[in-house]
Order: C-alpha cells, then structure tokens, then sequence
C-alpha cells in the first residue's frame, strides 16, 4: 500500500522514487542561491543608490573616482601606454619584496621552530634563543621594525654596512614575518603524534633524522594553507617599506596624488591588490577544505 494521507497497516510498504531526496535537495540549494543572490543585488543597488544621490557625491567622484587620473595611474597617456610611468612598474618591487622575503621567511622560521622543538636541558639556550626571538618579532609593531632598521643601520656609517633601503627593506620583513611563521610550523609539528617519531627511532634513526624524514614532511603538508594567509598579509605589508624610501607601489601612488591633487591613484592601487590577492585567498580556501576532506577521509 501505498502513502494515501491513512494511517498505515503494519504490512504496509512505503513506495519512493529514486532520487527524489536528491532533486528535493538540489532544488533547495538552488533556490537558495537565487534568494541569496537577489538579496546581495539588492543591498548592493540601495547602498549604491544612496552613494550617488549623495549631496557630496560629484566632489567624491572627481576626487576619488576621476577617469583621466586613473588612466594616467596606469599609464595610459593620451593613448598610448608609458609603461615608466604606470603603478604597475612600481608594483613589480612589491613582488620583488614579496618573493625574495617569502624565501627567506620560509627558512628561518622553520630553523626558528625546529630550535624550539629540541629536546633535552643542554639546548635549552637555542630553545630560549628561538622564543625570545617570536615573543619580541611578534610583540613590535611592524613599521617600527622597518624604522629603526631601514634608519638606524645605515645611520650608524660603518663601513661595509649598505645602505640600500631595499635590502632593509627585506631583512625588516623577513624578521618581522619568520617570527609568526615559526609559531605555524611548531604548531604543524607539535600536531604530528609523538609515536611518529617514536617508530624512527626505533628503527635506528637519530632525532635528528626522524625529525628531518618524519616529522617535518608531514607537518609542512599540514600547514600550507596558513602558510598561505601569512604570505597574503606578507604581499599587503610590503607597502610599509615606502616609509622608508623604497620607490614601490604606494609610493608611486603617494607620488602620482601630490603631483594631481587627486586620490584616484589610491583606488587604482587597492584594485591592484584586490586583483591578485582575491585569487590567492580562494587559492588557500581550497586547500583548506582539500585538507579537511583528506582528514576526515583517513578518519573514515
């Protein structure tokens, strides 16, 4: 029998339809999809609506938003491109910070972490060393770091010292950023069993090799995407080291408002960044939710 609004006999069968449960669902979450999108039109068109019916609203347009300043940020002067003159020149010392720090950060925050994770009373000094080191790099602000080092280095006029802002500029970074790497790397480590590094050394390996063949592979594996959300602050903070004379993106910007009296460089800047830092955060979503899958596919 089947479901006719009765109640049922204990004999009863109830008859469904294959895949019902299914499209009911995929129905559900489309419709949801529609209602949220129509929704985020909506606030989006009032909000908008709003701005351009402000009473200030051709002031801030002109100031904020003025086309021939934001072709002139980019470059494009009466028609043609001058590559010298755009942000995107300025913007390639970003990358440059960026991918040489990021090398760096890498190395001596997992020397710094692997420090904190040794054993025993006699390297208690290098575990002292390592902790020191994260609490004050943590502890400071970062533009008071890339002050004193990109300033006070180079003020002190020893021979050999450069002077170089660009080079402080790396070193401020690479110390500021290894500091807070270091804590995600001692986090990925302490994360992987102690039986792990148990079973090597009772195969015969050292501590040391059971931390380098053991360990560490499964722990770098396990913090890739924070890795990633730190190197996507690391890419924004770049611009701070144009307090100290490196000719960057921001100063570009700085430079192309004071000579416009205009602050649509700024917003061509942050389009800049929204560009490329948009892909690397859906970049590192992904590999978190990957990694969940995995885990909660070996807990399975």
């Amino acid at each position: 029998m089947s479901l006719s609004g009765g109640p049922l006999d204990p004999g009863d069968t109830l008859h469904l339809r294959p895949g019902g449960s299914r499209r009911a669902g995929e129905t559900g979450a489309l419709r949801s999809t529609v209602v949220a999108l129509a929704s985020t039109v909506l606030f989006f068109g009032v909000v908008g609506w709003i701005v351009v019916n402000a009473p200030g609203w051709p002031a801030v347009q002109e100031s904020f938003l003025n086309g021939r300043v934001f072709a002139e940020t980019f470059g494009f002067i009466k028609g043609s491109f001058v590559w010298e003159r755009s942000i995107l020149r300025a913007f390639l010392v970003n990358v440059q910070l960026f991918l040489i720090a990021e090398v760096l950060i890498l190395v001596l925050g997992l020397v710094l972490a692997v420090l904190r994770s040794l054993p025993g009373p006699v390297l208690f000094p290098l575990r002292a060393f390592a902790t020191v080191y994260a609490d004050i790099f943590r502890a400071l602000p970062g533009i008071l770091v890339i002050y004193l080092l990109g300033f006070g280095i180079p003020g002190l006029g020893i021979a050999g010292i450069p002077v170089d802002p660009f080079i402080w500029a790396v070193v401020a970074l690479t110390l500021i950023y290894s500091a807070y790497v270091s804590e995600v790397y001692r986090a990925g480590i302490d994360s992987v069993h102690p039986s792990q590094g148990a079973a090597a050394r009772s195969l015969g390996l050292t501590q040391f090799q059971a931390l380098r063949h053991v360990v560490l592979p499964q722990a770098v594996r396990r913090v890739i995407p924070p890795l990633l959300n730190d190197f996507i602050g690391l890419q924004k903070d770049t611009v701070l080291v144009s307090y100290i004379g490196v000719v960057e993106i921001f100063r570009q910007s700085q430079i192309k408002q004071a000579a416009t009296f205009n602050f649509t460089p700024y917003i061509a800047m942050a389009l800049v960044f929204i560009v490329v830092t948009i892909p690397l955060a859906r970049l590192t979503d992904r590999l978190v939710a990957r990694d969940r899958k995995r885990q909660l596919a070996g807990a399975a």
